[in-house]
């Protein structure tokens, strides 16, 4: 993430004077969503409008061929000290959101809270065979947020996913290797065992906690060839 951080400064840094209008033909605004790409990936810095200031007359200095004030190659440590300083920051108040969520997951009828603060709590039982950690399982899922937006759900896609269980987070290798084919559970996931301080912008923020429910439809044993797709919950 770091090398991408300085790579997309690095660009940014090397981009012509703004456009005086909107973008109107396709190649415009294939440019402009260039743009709007780049501002995602600097989300995470989370700049002030004091601290956006300096990027404009960085910006605005390259572009009008002025003299360099500070080589971007010559900062690349401290952007990305910066970058982890930030994300950090951010995780801290994602985590802090999660903290009632958390609570009150863990008080829900049936829940059922690990050592390794995965909130497992069975919706339906399952009477099926139970996977080991190396087998293949065959799910149903739906991911979301805390704010219940869905980021991925392989309902809505019609199609189940399978994969190796000892190849995705924590969260669902421990989580799933609970049920028994035929159920469904609800998997509550601190970012710990999930995607931890760096997320999986722009879709999951850092230190966010996950939702996923996730039907077990049918288990492999290890060796057998997997389907074609692979959950979000793979991992990184």
């Amino acid at each position: 993430m770091r090398k991408i951080i300085v790579a997309i400064f690095i660009v940014m840094l090397a981009v012509p004077a703004f456009a005086a209008s909107d973008p109107t033909t396709e190649e415009q605004k294939a440019l402009y969503a260039i743009g709007v790409e780049f501002a995602k990936q600097l989300d995470i810095f989370n700049f002030s409008a004091a601290e956006f200031e300096f990027v404009q007359q960085g910006l605005a200095d390259k572009a009008n061929g002025k003299k360099i004030i500070a080589d971007p190659e010559a900062y690349k440590q401290q952007i990305n000290e910066l970058a982890q300083a930030r994300v950090k920051i951010a995780a801290d108040k994602e985590k802090a959101k999660s903290k009632e969520f958390l609570e009150n997951a863990a008080k829900e009828k049936g829940a059922q809270k690990t050592v390794s603060e995965l909130i497992y709590i069975p919706i339906k039982a399952g009477t099926g065979k139970q996977p080991k950690s190396t087998d293949i399982v065959k799910v149903h899922y739906t991911g979301s947020l805390i704010d219940g937006k869905v980021f991925d759900s392989s309902v809505k896609r019609g199609q189940p996913v399978e994969f190796p269980l000892n190849q995705v987070i924590k969260c669902w290798s421990e989580g799933v290797s609970k049920m028994k084919v035929g159920g469904k559970a609800k998997l509550v996931c601190p970012s710990t065992i999930a995607y931890g301080d760096e997320g999986r912008p722009p879709i999951i923020p850092g230190g966010a906690t996950l939702v996923f429910e996730v039907e077990l439809l049918g288990v492999k044993a290890p060796g057998a060839a997997p389907g074609a797709t692979k959950p979000f919950g793979k991992k990184k």
